[in-house]
């Protein structure tokens, strides 16, 4: 068994956040979408990084923590394999708040994406991982 956590940030205005929190964001409910796209982006992994292997995916989830100033992301990703998913959690990360910043572009135009990282890993010859920061 085979698990990865990635977690990221956004730093979005508060005037973003309030909308996001009230859904009144023009392109649709901003967390929802995100979420379904981190979860497309963990699946296509290996379509986007040339070297990365193709790996089945048993479950997926993505988390938001909303903060002052931004939100807070992170993914789980689970599979049986030969292979660890630390890719296809960075990505399901990076895609997720991607979706965040083109939902949102158009009313703010100072988001930053950052701090993505490995925090956790287990399963494979490297054992449990635990990147605490």
């Amino acid at each position: 068994k085979r698990v990865a956590i990635a977690r990221g940030n956004i730093r979005v205005s508060k005037e973003t956040i309030d909308k996001i929190k009230e859904g009144i964001i023009a392109k649709g409910d901003v967390l929802s979408v995100a979420q379904i796209a981190g979860i497309m982006g963990a699946k296509k992994t290996s379509d986007l990084i040339p070297m990365c292997h193709h790996v089945s995916i048993t479950g997926a989830d993505i988390r938001f923590n909303i903060i002052e100033n931004g939100i807070e992301v992170e993914s789980e990703i689970h599979s049986y394999g030969k292979t660890g998913v630390e890719m296809e959690a960075l990505t399901a990360v990076m895609t997720t708040c991607l979706t965040i910043y083109d939902m949102c572009k158009a009313l703010d135009k100072t988001m930053e994406i950052g701090e993505i990282y490995l925090a956790e890993k287990d399963g494979g010859k490297s054992g449990h991982i635990l990147n605490e920061r």
